[in-house]
């Protein structure tokens, strides 16, 4: 085989599956949506799904605005101080981004009981889960900002207000607006938190799409939410982007070492402290919780989870043994397919590759429920495969994919194109000089991709609602949502047990990709 006719042939595979598995699966919610009954005619025409739109869009700005409220303090504590335990704090802060959604909620539900279901613990629950966006992007900026700049200003006589406003706030405003975009896009497709906290009492668009197909069989009036959502999350995007351009500028940045410095006066200290505090009570405290809630009875619920249980027709073991099969399999087929999208992008040239990788990040901006609810209503031709246990590991690979995709292609770029030029001319087939020359750089980063992949999957539960059939598939985040939706105290210990086991897998994954990045320097 030619070296071109490989390039085809490692560029087809994602092509393939991306098409198949997502753009038609979309096109088919765009049909059904205009078919039996015109979906937009009844959304408009509902005042009550109107109210769900309006909920959505202005819960997801308020979620938005207190998470910046939340973040920005720890952000420039973390960026600005040196201090003992800083590491550990920002570690901290990165916990309850990478724990599953449906572990978050369940967190505020042991937090606050009998007042978790309210749009106070909804909000609140967003801020745990996002504020670690705003602290890792604004932050990572702000960290390398030269002091120099705002001791510059302070000389010539501004206040330590006015420096900040007229010196560090436009340098930060690209990456204030970055965070707000992804936390605004987050909570604007938010799912498990709302279904769970919500209690159908408060309900977003994700929910909705879910309860009408799910509930309702109201299949047209789902796509046409879908259309809309996907719409809006694209105009957010697309006026992000347009943001970015007018906003960017060229800075010189310094190394983080020669930016903090150990905080000196007391309003400094008090500072730091009240940080300290703030991230204790609203991100230590619920995990703390999570996990005392499941001690309850000693270990009695976890001693528990392997036994039968009518409410999830399988045991709870049944449903950890079905999480991890479904993060092993979703695993390997995103290595596969996720490592021929990197080889494609990173060896192409001009605007083809640009544009392919940007369709291949599209699964990212697409909410959970809708690639769930797509596969439910598409994937009945030309075989059905609804019903398929594959169907479940499919679903969690279109999510995981750009993952391996943006760890690798930075690896594939760096390896010198001599080397291959060189096995080439040796003599050696496309394969090979993959296996000899590019396959030991980009061994780790595919390790950490492939990391991210099964800790995703781990905790996904959006598309999974819509694709776990039979029950005896239950993942553990839907064994979670149906324990909590039982009485008994019995059930609730259960439901808090295997959250715990959630948090604890998905940390795990993500510790082992911190040392896969420390020994290899990424």
């Amino acid at each position: 085989m030619t070296r071109r006719r490989w390039q085809w042939a490692i560029a087809a595979l994602p092509a393939l599956f991306l098409a198949w598995f997502f753009a038609y699966p979309l096109i088919r919610i765009l049909e059904r949506s205009l078919r039996d009954g015109n979906g937009f005619a009844d959304v408009f025409g509902d005042g009550g799904v109107m109210g769900v739109i309006w909920f959505t869009a202005w819960q997801a700005a308020v979620s938005t605005l207190l998470t910046l409220l939340a973040g920005l303090p720890v952000a420039y504590v973390l960026s600005r101080f040196r201090f003992p335990g800083r590491a550990l704090l920002r570690a901290i802060v990165t916990v309850p981004f990478v724990t599953p959604t449906v572990v978050a909620a369940t967190a505020f539900v042991a937090l606050l009981g009998d007042g978790a279901t309210s749009l106070v613990a909804i909000l609140l629950a967003h801020v745990f889960f996002n504020i670690a966006v705003v602290v890792r992007t604004v932050g990572g900026l702000w960290e390398h900002l030269d002091p120099r700049l705002d001791e510059a200003a302070r000389t010539l006589g501004a206040t330590r207000l006015g420096a900040f406003r007229r010196i560090t706030l436009p340098l930060l405003r690209p990456a204030i607006a970055a965070a707000a975009a992804i936390v605004f896009l987050f909570t604007f497709t938010s799912f498990g938190v709302v279904l769970i906290l919500g209690d159908l009492r408060w309900v977003t668009i994700e929910v909705e799409i879910w309860r009408q197909a799910t509930g309702l069989f109201n299949l047209p009036l789902a796509a046409a939410l879908s259309i809309i959502q996907i719409a809006t999350v694209g105009a957010a995007l697309f006026v992000y982007s347009r943001y970015q351009e007018r906003r960017s500028a060229e800075i010189s940045l310094l190394p983080g070492s020669l930016t903090a410095r150990a905080p000196r006066t007391w309003g400094e200290k008090l500072l730091l402290a009240g940080v300290i505090a703030e991230i204790v009570v609203l991100l230590v405290v619920p995990l703390g919780t999570l996990v005392a809630r499941s001690l309850t009875d000693g270990i009695d619920a976890y001693a528990s989870l392997a036994e039968p249980s009518g409410v999830l027709a399988v045991s709870p073991g049944r449903a950890i043994a079905n999480s991890l099969a479904f993060g092993l399999t979703a695993t390997a087929l995103a290595l596969v397919i996720g490592m021929a999208a990197a080889v494609t992008v990173a060896r192409g040239r001009g605007g083809l590759s640009q544009w392919f990788d940007s369709l291949l990040m599209l699964p990212l901006g697409t909410s959970a429920v809708t690639i769930g609810f797509g596969l439910l209503i598409s994937m009945d031709r030309p075989i059905d495969i609804r019903a398929s246990w594959w169907i479940v590991p499919l679903a969690h690979t279109l999510v995981a994919v750009p993952f391996i995709v943006r760890t690798a292609v930075p690896v594939i770029r760096s390896v010198p194109p001599r080397l291959r030029e060189a096995a080439a001319t040796l003599g050696a087939a496309p394969r090979t000089v993959w296996r000899r020359v590019d396959a030991p750089f980009v061994a780790r980063a595919a390790a950490i991709g492939a990391g991210f992949a099964f800790a995703v999957s781990l905790g996904e539960f959006g598309a999974t609602t819509f694709l776990v059939r039979p029950l005896e598939n239950q993942t553990i985040p839907t064994a979670i949502f149906r324990l909590l939706g039982q009485p008994g105290s019995a059930n609730f210990a259960k439901a808090m047990a295997l959250a715990t086991i959630l948090m604890l897998l998905a940390a795990g994954a993500v510790m082992a990709i911190d040392r896969l990045r420390s020994a290899g320097d990424f």
